[in-house]
């Protein structure tokens, strides 16, 4: 893969440690696991780019495409520093950035000549477009056999709302996540962040390794749909066999659960939160022994989770007042050493600075020509042998237009000739 001269590596993944099971994101013994997987990012807002950030986290080269006047509209989404957007440095992160208008002739010339070179096309049109600009599946397949093509869009290739536009609030309205979310007295709650898009782009990123060990067995390509609206119904759990089986449709709880208790957010003596959980059987009775109510063990109703559920009421007033009258630095050392699940309410600022994060190198620093040293969430995932790397954030709009396509073997004059047509910038 190429690399942008001008763009620096990142800078202060930890220091691996000696024991391979406990090193943060240690130093590669190889290349990447996805060196040589070329990946053509069409996509915009957020998930199918998210997909291809995650894939260029691991050695692919991403090489993302964008409309001449009109860029991915993440570079604009949310705070900027000096007119840069932010969220841009993190979802364009590994990836060379050109333009190319793929309604001009010219545009769709190149993106073929791009797409036989490349093993994944990611894009999140409206059903009918690619295929309106000649470049739909028979055409790209075409170019390349081995192609993958990875579809995104609001719900699917066909259907009844197929053609309508799509995104992740919606998601998140239609599979029922917003019905369980919120207080039971108040409104259904939505996120405040891309939490459909999120868990598509990583679904999707599963569903292109998929296809592509596919290819490795068969030699072709083929075409990925992903919808928004499925991955988000697959991670609320059983929720459709629960209806199915039993006609049990699940309310809204707040912070409480329907499986377990006590489950909830508490406050402390100097005024913070703190998270409860209790899934395991074993964990409630640490709780109540460690608040002084082992009483209420030997209770008939403590003995599922469920059944503690319906008791909430008690088991919060139990476990709210013990902690109300203690600073959360107490609480948090009272419950490991007791052996129970807690965990402080954290926001931004307590995440840079938990020594947990910082143990794992969850957030690492990268140098940026536009901005200097930014901080950012590191690679997902470690790999002992073949880590992933930030090798540099999101890039200016088009910044490797000419390298790229020279690179494919258009001259000097064929470049000018898309310039003049409006198909590159």
């Amino acid at each position: 893969m190429t690399t942008p001269e001008s763009t620096p590596r990142a800078t202060s993944h930890p220091t691996p440690r000696t024991a391979p099971r406990a090193t943060p994101h240690p130093t590669p013994r190889t290349a990447p696991p996805l060196t040589g997987l070329r990946v053509l990012d069409l996509a915009t807002l957020f998930a199918g780019p998210l997909a291809a950030t995650l894939l260029g986290d691991f050695g692919a080269e991403v090489i993302k495409v964008e409309h001449p006047t009109k860029p991915d509209p993440a570079r604009g989404h949310g705070p900027a520093k000096d007119g840069v957007g932010l969220w841009w440095k993190l979802l364009g992160r590994n990836k060379r950035t050109i333009t190319l208008d793929l309604s001009k002739p010219g545009g769709r010339t190149t993106l073929l000549r791009l797409a036989a070179t490349a093993d994944v096309v990611i894009e999140n049109f409206r059903p009918g477009t690619l295929e309106k600009w000649d470049l739909g599946w028979p055409e790209l397949s075409a170019a390349n056999p081995r192609l993958v093509l990875t579809r995104v869009t609001g719900f699917g290739q066909f259907g009844p709302y197929a053609h309508r536009p799509g995104f992740g609030t919606l998601a998140e309205a239609m599979s029922g996540f917003a019905a369980i979310t919120g207080e039971p007295d108040a409104p259904p709650t939505l996120p405040p962040f891309g939490l459909a898009d999120s868990i598509a782009g990583l679904a999707t990123s599963y569903a292109v390794m998929t296809a592509l060990a596919a290819r490795d067995r068969t030699g072709a390509g083929q075409v990925v749909d992903m919808a928004l609206i499925e991955p988000i119904l697959t991670v609320l759990g059983p929720q459709p066999t629960w209806y199915d089986q039993l006609g049990y449709v699940q309310e809204r709880t707040g912070n409480r659960s329907a499986n377990n208790a006590p489950r909830n957010t508490y406050r402390t003596a100097d005024g913070t939160w703190v998270a409860v959980s209790t899934s395991a059987q074993s964990v409630a009775e640490r709780v109540l022994r460690l608040v002084g109510r082992p009483d209420l063990i030997d209770e008939p109703w403590f003995a599922t989770g469920a059944d503690r559920a319906s008791h909430s009421d008690v088991l919060d007033e139990a476990v709210g007042t013990w902690i109300a009258e203690r600073p959360r630095a107490e609480v948090l050392a009272a419950f490991e050493k007791a052996e129970a699940a807690v965990a402080p309410i954290q926001d931004v600022r307590d995440v840079l600075t938990d020594p947990q994060y910082q143990a794992l190198g969850t957030i690492t620093t990268v140098d940026d020509p536009e901005l200097g040293p930014l901080r950012m969430q590191n690679v997902l995932f470690r790999l002992s042998e073949t880590p992933g790397a930030i090798r540099w954030p999101g890039r200016p709009h088009g910044a490797d237009t000419e390298q790229v396509l020279t690179e494919l073997g258009l001259t000097a004059t064929e470049l000018e000739a898309l310039r003049e047509e409006g198909a590159v910038r």
